[in-house]
């Protein structure tokens, strides 16, 4: 009996790593007659919001006083560093090699850049520019709850660490520095390339996409995910979308 039990544990886990690795896996694969969704996104019942921390330490590097840190910035009715995805797409157009291999400054006690966005199971390099130690810690946000990614220490300036990225089940990463409470950034990981950032107006397109029905995702760091739907694309066509917070 007892063998019987391991031979079925083992064999649940091996269809449950089997299961998780297939839905991860995104093919790279030559997109004819692509069409493109566009549309636009307000802020809705979204608001601003910012929260002040006192600058504690190496106040000759990081400033004195206190660091104001916007969590949600909205310019014109428009949220920034918002994103609007496709999810679980299996096949497509190939990802922009520039998401392969992306690099987070650590300078003036701040994350160069606050927000980035990188491609799921690509390399993230962390920098400290600065001298004095710095503690990047990166968090996978998962609904509420958050899992370590990354937790290594840069004590020296010119310190430099390089780590592949894989979300198991979040879309995006929140960066903090154990070292200085005050440095925050957010990072979205691209688990397909059929994604846009708004621009200043709130407008967005992902083109190159094959035709078929698609699941559209809203998302921001601080505000999270939001479901707009099901929508088809067709052929050489271009469907729209507006979506809110």
């Amino acid at each position: 009996m007892k063998k019987i039990m391991t031979g079925m544990v083992c064999a649940a886990a091996m269809v449950s790593f089997a299961s998780v690795a297939q839905a991860a896996k995104y093919k790279e694969v030559d997109v004819k007659g692509g069409g493109s969704i566009s549309g636009m996104v307000v802020a809705g019942s979204a608001a601003a919001k910012a929260k002040s921390y006192t600058i504690s330490k190496d106040p000759q590097i990081c400033g004195d006083g206190s660091r104001e840190v916007p969590l949600v910035e909205i310019n014109n009715g428009v949220v920034k560093n918002a994103v609007v995805y496709l999810s679980k797409v299996k096949e497509g157009k190939a990802f922009p090699d520039a998401l392969k291999n992306v690099k987070l400054d650590q300078k003036g006690c701040a994350f160069m850049p606050a927000f980035s966005v990188m491609a799921n199971g690509g390399k993230l390099t962390a920098v400290n520019s600065d001298s004095t130690l710095h503690n990047i810690h990166t968090y996978e946000l998962i609904g509420k709850a958050r899992r370590t990614v990354m937790n290594v220490s840069q004590p020296n300036k010119g310190d430099s660490v390089t780590k592949k990225v894989k979300m198991r089940k979040g879309t995006g990463m929140k960066i903090e520095c154990d070292a200085h409470d005050f440095m925050h950034a957010y990072m979205f990981v691209a688990k397909n390339p059929y994604f846009a950032v708004l621009d200043d107006k709130g407008g967005f397109k992902i083109d190159n996409i094959p035709a078929g029905k698609y699941k559209v995702r809203l998302w921001h760091g601080f505000l999270g995910e939001i479901k707009g739907g099901e929508i088809e694309v067709k052929t050489g066509g271009d469907s729209k979308v507006d979506l809110s917070f």
